[in-house]
């Protein structure tokens, strides 16, 4: 999405608003220091440019995801749930009122622990996927749902072996109707690079064996799914930069090449998601 959203900065994690008149996505820097939800709004000649979120810019925040019926707006953040202090990476959520945003909420027990929460995804019917390290899982870094049964989250569980394994699961896409996930793991048998895009579908309630994203997937880190409209949307490492130029730059033309997406910053790629699906 070079031109609309990815520039010379490290963008990650799109969300698009159910009716599409509204975009959040982050910026984050090098070596995550630091990372800020930005927000563009859909305007008749085509997106706003970006402001940070209004429950944004104070701690470090990132992976906005909207529920299905666009009413609810979930993201990460480390803020502090009282004073000032920072703490781990929790999941909270903000709800659409007549005067905008409610002030953000935190999710609490038994979503959030005293470990990471990171990149929520919800269905349909209200049940969150998400991101963590939790006891009981099957590896490193697991991929989990709680199921969201008369109001309340009940006690997350991690998705069984077809998607997660020993290795390292994390940052699911779950489809509004739970028929299909996109994930992304690091470190399997047939993993390009810094971590591949997966997927898996649902078939007689059960999922399918994970399969690897082949055509879309590059030898460094591909992650962050996101299907809006028919196109996913993914965060990727992926880069044009080479260490020779074809000739010597001076100073001018060398901060302008350095200020230009894909130059080794991470950006937001689309492709349609169909075909992915039916491969």
């Amino acid at each position: 999405m070079e031109g609309v959203v990815s520039t010379d900065l490290n963008e990650r994690d799109m969300a698009i608003s159910p009716d599409g008149n509204d975009m959040y996505y982050t910026v984050q820097t090098s070596r995550n220091i630091m990372s800020t939800i930005l927000h563009r709004k859909k305007l008749p000649t085509g997106w706003s440019g970006p402001e940070v979120a209004s429950f944004s810019g104070t701690f470090n925040d990132l992976e906005p995801a909207f529920s299905p019926d666009g009413k609810k707006l979930f993201f990460c953040s480390n803020r502090p749930i009282n004073g000032d202090k920072t703490k781990d990476f929790d999941i909270w959520m903000i709800e659409r009122t007549a005067g905008g945003w409610s002030e953000p909420k935190n999710l609490g027990s038994p979503i959030n622990t005293s470990a990471n929460e990171f990149y929520p995804s919800i269905a349909r019917n209200g049940n969150l996927y998400f991101t963590a390290e939790k006891e009981g899982a099957v590896g490193n870094e697991d991929i989990f749902v709680s199921a969201f049964e008369n109001g309340v989250y009940a006690s997350p569980v991690p998705l069984d072996t077809a998607i997660n394994s020993k290795l390292w699961e994390f940052n699911a896409f779950i489809a509004p109707d739970e028929s299909y996930i996109i994930f992304t793991s690091y470190g399997r048998k047939d993993d390009s690079g810094g971590g591949d895009l997966y997927i898996s579908t649902k078939q007689n309630k059960k999922w399918s064996p994970a399969r690897n994203l082949t055509s879309i997937n590059s030898t460094t880190i591909d992650y962050c799914p996101f299907v809006f409209d028919g196109t996913l949307y993914f965060t990727s490492g992926r880069h044009h930069v080479t260490s020779a130029r074809q000739q010597r730059m001076d100073y001018a033309s060398l901060s302008k090449w350095y200020r230009q997406a894909n130059n080794g910053s991470e950006n937001i790629y689309a492709v349609p998601v169909g075909e992915l699906i039916r491969e």
